[in-house]
């Protein structure tokens, strides 16, 4: 279960997110939907510390952090339990779609470089781009570079996944497949 309460975001003293409380069951799926600028990003980006909160708490499962009194490593904690897909993906261009997905599993995860490749192709896989995995990222559409960096957050196997417009550069045949992988 997620707990989010009392989560209150600014930027140069506008209230972007104010007092927010929201408890997700383990297993729900929740889309957050309004118009541009409205927090959606913000409120996500806060929830796992990539901006900082003004105030609030986040409950996930038996872990509780207090956002006005957090350590670093509460923040790791936070990052290992929340993967977050970004709107801009956010790829190392000078590594492959393989490199992409392994990364966090060698440095966050200390796997070997065996199991670390195991399970980056077996993600890869999931996501239809077993046959991209040597490809860089200039190299791939706007949807394989979404497939990738949903793949690298699924790997590090998190308690959430956090999905910044999760089917804005996939095809339309393609959202149904992400859709089904999310579940």
């Amino acid at each position: 279960m997620i707990k989010i309460s009392h989560l209150s975001k600014s930027f140069s003293g506008q209230k972007v997110l104010d007092d927010l409380s929201l408890e997700i069951k383990k297993g729900e799926v929740v889309a957050l939907i309004g118009s541009s600028g409205a927090g959606k990003s913000t409120f996500l980006r806060s929830l796992n510390y990539l901006e900082q909160p003004d105030s609030g708490t986040i409950e996930i499962d038996d872990f509780r952090v207090d956002f006005a009194s957090i350590s670093k490593e509460e923040i790791l904690t936070l990052r290992r339990k929340l993967a977050m897909v970004f709107q801009q993906f956010n790829l190392f261009s000078r590594r492959t779609a393989l490199d992409n997905v392994r990364e966090g599993l060698l440095v966050v995860k200390k796997l070997s470089k065996e199991k670390a490749t195991e399970i980056a192709k077996e993600e890869l896989a999931k996501v239809g781009l077993s046959d991209r995995e040597n490809h860089y990222p200039r190299h791939l559409s706007g949807g394989q570079k979404q497939r990738v960096a949903l793949a690298r957050a699924l790997a590090m196997n998190p308690d959430v996944l956090l999905l910044d417009e999760p089917t804005s550069a996939l095809d339309p045949e393609l959202v149904g497949e992400v859709q089904k992988i999310n579940r």
